[in-house]
């Protein structure tokens, strides 16, 4: 069975996207986030390919408001960025799994099967983001891997190129599109004015 984990925080005020909010305000940053997290589990939670779960942080509420029924919820737990998505994968039942981040306004449905496609003849994929990070990462879990998670510089130019130094020619990786996650004012407008060109 294939698996579909979303990343995200709690939205509170101040609690949710600091970089964006620092930019554009801490509301707006809030707005941005909780609409995009509600249009990205309406988009990928229906679809059967795949099983969708919620990986949570941050106080357990209004959830309910936002996440679908069918949508399975777990806590991330303490720890970096690194230690929590690692805690998660391990969480995870049998399968291939892959992991987005919350923030991903163009993200679609064939962008999820297509990286599910990679795992079938790769142990990794990743979906490069503008930045230098990464907006998916996913891992067919057929064989034991390295920590790819260790010593990742987050939120940096060099966070790719960190998970990728973790791994050694015996494995094997690919990408699919590159895509803008919105971590700051400048992704933002970006990202806005994509949105009025699509409109």
């Amino acid at each position: 069975m294939r698996h579909l984990v979303i990343l995200a925080k709690a939205p509170h005020l101040g609690a949710v996207k600091r970089r964006l909010g620092h930019d554009i305000g801490s509301l707006a940053a809030l707005q941005f986030y909780e609409r995009n997290l509600r249009l990205t589990l309406r988009r990928l939670c229906r679809d059967r390919r795949w099983i969708t779960s919620l990986a949570i942080t941050g106080a357990p509420t209004r959830w309910s408001n936002i996440t679908p029924r069918t949508v399975r919820m777990m806590e991330q737990g303490h720890g970096d960025l690194g230690v929590r998505m690692r805690r998660v994968m391990e969480a995870m039942p049998s399968g291939p799994v892959i992991m987005i981040g919350s923030d991903i306004p163009n993200i679609s449905r064939d962008d999820i099967y297509e990286a599910f496609s990679e795992l079938g003849h790769n142990d990794i994929v990743l979906g490069p983001a503008h930045d230098g990070g990464f907006w998916l990462i996913g891992q067919a879990r057929r064989r034991p891997l390295p920590d790819i998670f260790r010593n990742v510089r987050w939120s940096s130019q060099y966070t790719l190129h960190d998970t990728l130094a973790n791994l050694d020619h015996r494995h094997t990786y690919s990408f699919v599109r590159k895509l803008l996650d919105v971590d700051d004012g400048k992704s933002y407008e970006i990202w806005r004015k994509t949105r009025k060109k699509c409109n």
